[in-house]
C-alpha cells in the first residue's frame, strides 16, 4: 500500500469506492472466495461504511484482487474495476425536452388519459355544451334521491330547495315522483341550482 493511500484511510468513502468495493466482493463472490453469508454481510458493511479503513477491513482475509481505488495492487491480468459513470438520472448534458419542466410545487400531472382542468373550471367543462360542471356528482345525487327521495333529499343536494320542499310535503309523490327523479339523475341530463351539469 502507498503512502498517500495510508494516509487517506481514515477519509470518508466516496461511491465510487463503494462502488468499487462492491464489484471486487461480488468477484470474490462468483469465484468461491466468499461463502454466500459473509458476501451477504460484507455487501451490508459495504454501504454503511464511514471511512476507507472500514473498506480495508473487508479485504483481509480475501487473497487479491482488491479495490484499486482503497490502495490495493492489481494482480496479474487483473482488469480494472470502473466506477459506474452515473448510476442514476439522464447521462450528463441531457435534460428535461425545451418548454418542459418540473411541475410547480404542489402541482401534479392529471393522470393519463384525463382531461387537463381548465382554468376556472375545477371540475371541468361539458364537452358537448362549452358548460362549466357543477361541482355536485350525478351519482350522489341519484343514489340520495332513489334512497331518500321521499324527503327530498338528492333535490337539496343539488340545491333546488323548492322542488325538495314539495317532494318532502308530498313524501316523493307517493314514491313515483322520487323514483323517477332518481332515474333522471342517474341518466339524464339534470343541472344543479345554477344550471350547470352534474359532473360524472
Amino acid at each position: 500500500m502507498s503512502q498517500a493511500h495510508r494516509d487517506d484511510a481514515a477519509g470518508p468513502v466516496n461511491n465510487a469506492q463503494r462502488d468499487e468495493t462492491r464489484a471486487v466482493l461480488g468477484h470474490h463472490y462468483a469465484n468461491g472466495a466468499l461463502p454466500s453469508d459473509q458476501y451477504s454481510d460484507r455487501m451490508g458493511t459495504a454501504a454503511t461504511a464511514a471511512t476507507v479503513a472500514d473498506l480495508r477491513e473487508l479485504f483481509g482475509d480475501l487473497p487479491a484482487p482488491y479495490p484499486l481505488s482503497l490502495g490495493g495492487q492489481p494482480s496479474p491480468g487483473q482488469p480494472p474495476y470502473p466506477a459506474p459513470a452515473q448510476p442514476y438520472g439522464p447521462p450528463p448534458g441531457y435534460g428535461p425536452p425545451p418548454g418542459y419542466g418540473p411541475p410547480p410545487a404542489g402541482q401534479g400531472a392529471p393522470p393519463y388519459g384525463y382531461p387537463q382542468p381548465a382554468p376556472g373550471a375545477p371540475f371541468g367543462i361539458d364537452p358537448r355544451t362549452g358548460i362549466l360542471f357543477s361541482d355536485k356528482q350525478k351519482l350522489i345525487a341519484g343514489l340520495l334521491q332513489l334512497l331518500v327521495g321521499g324527503l327530498g333529499i338528492g333535490r337539496f343536494y343539488t340545491g333546488h330547495t323548492g322542488i325538495a320542499i314539495a317532494q318532502l310535503l308530498t313524501c316523493g309523490g307517493c314514491g313515483v315522483w322520487s323514483l323517477v327523479d332518481g332515474i333522471m339523475m342517474l341518466t339524464g341530463n339534470v343541472t344543479d341550482a345554477q344550471g350547470r351539469p352534474l359532473r360524472d
